[in-house]
């Protein structure tokens, strides 16, 4: 029995020990799960100020320097068609050849009232220059010269009529022959040789449109064309358009335009519907590539100097409002909000507010960041940071 005792006690003393010791290994394990974590890497860049330009960009329609619709002055049958659709025409090129005998014969029937007011103003004459004499020897009253010379002005009077008669009938017989008023490039041609054309038909014969300049025409709302005058130099507007920089034009295959254009107006009054002004840039098209009607984005350039630039990465926008984690000297981050233009150059925001040359801010990764929080900072050489800036 004593040995039995003696057998429990030890075999207890032996769960205590084991006891203690997977109590100490346990509370090791908790202490150091415990144990504070080292600061994580993230990169960040010293704000330097740096020149930019922005690209203010507008949706623009197209259209040729002149767009003339070639409509007939006279009624007629289409004739003949030396042109076809897309041909470029020079100024005064035979176009279109209606068929309207009526003009002929107009011109026909004047001709021959010529000839009889001719003549009778011949018989007029002779009766003034045979009654002369006869009244200067008294054979007959004054009164007979009277009569004979206004018949004479009469028949002269018929006369300058039948002419302008001829005259007119021969302009309408000439509008029978289409010619182009410009140089350009021929536009839909709807009407068939036999078709029936007056001047009150719908469509045009075709169109001719001058694209050896063109227009852009766009629009800038009522704050856009606030800023356009504060910032642009000149007191009037003429002098602001005067020095408005040269423009760009991006054509739908996002490629730029090769000539520079000219902003030359602006409408003065605002449309109460779209809240706009309409602009008009002119760009040469000696090549004739650009064609009216087209569609296109114009770009205008805004020089900023010694602004704030951040890449847009560095930046996370949260219900409208931009933010930027700044960090201090001992690592730690501070959540900070920062005004940006609307505009951007490339992948960069312009700050307006919130941030100064010297600060350092989280360049990616501010979405895993919380206000306070301390991190390892990574300097990255502004040249790395700015290497796309243009």
């Amino acid at each position: 029995m004593k040995n039995t005792v003696q057998l429990l006690t030890g075999f207890g003393a032996a769960l205590i020990l084991l006891s203690s010791c997977g109590g100490s290994q346990n509370q090791g394990g908790a202490m150091a799960a415990g144990a504070p974590q080292p600061p994580q890497s993230y990169p960040v860049f010293k704000i330097s100020l740096h020149d930019a330009t922005l690209n203010n960009e507008y949706p623009a329609t197209l259209q040729g320097q002149q767009n003339i619709e070639i409509r007939p002055k006279v009624d007629g049958y289409v004739d003949k068609i030396y042109i076809d659709e897309g041909s470029v025409v020079k100024k005064g090129q035979l176009l279109f050849k209606l068929s309207a005998p009526q003009y002929a014969q107009d011109v026909n029937t004047a001709t021959a009232a010529i000839a009889s007011a001719e003549a009778d103003v011949s018989a007029a004459q002779l009766q003034v220059n045979k009654t002369r004499p006869l009244v200067e020897k008294d054979i007959i009253s004054h009164y007979e010269l009277e009569s004979a010379e206004y018949t004479l002005k009469a028949r002269k009077a018929t006369l300058a009529q039948a002419k302008a008669s001829l005259a007119n009938a021969k302009t309408n017989l000439g509008y029978t022959v289409i010619t182009s008023p410009v140089d350009g490039v021929v536009g839909a041609i709807p009407y068939k040789l036999g078709s029936l054309i007056t001047g009150s038909t719908a469509q045009p014969l075709t169109t001719v449109s001058n694209i050896g300049k063109v227009y852009a025409y766009f629009a800038l709302n009522e704050k856009q064309l606030l800023d356009f005058s504060r910032t642009v130099k000149g007191k009037t507007m003429n002098e602001k358009l005067a020095n408005t920089p040269p423009v760009s034009l991006v054509l739908p295959d996002v490629s730029t335009y090769a000539e520079k254009g000219k902003v030359e107006t602006i409408s003065g009054l605002i449309n109460t519907e779209t809240g706009s002004a309409s602009y008009r840039a002119a760009f040469p098209n000696p090549v004739g590539l650009i064609r009216s009607g087209g569609s296109a984005t114009i770009q205008i350039p805004q020089t900023v100097k010694d602004a704030v630039l951040i890449p847009q990465k560095a930046a996370y926008e949260l219900q409208g409002k931009h933010f930027v984690y700044v960090v201090d000297g001992k690592g730690a981050v501070k959540n900070t909000e920062v005004s940006v233009m609307d505009l951007t150059t490339g992948q960069y925001y312009v700050v307006t507010e919130g941030l100064k040359a010297g600060d350092t801010i989280v360049t990616d990764g501010a979405g895993s960041l919380k206000d306070g929080m301390v991190i390892k900072p990574e300097v990255q050489e502004n040249a790395v940071v700015y290497k796309d800036l243009k």
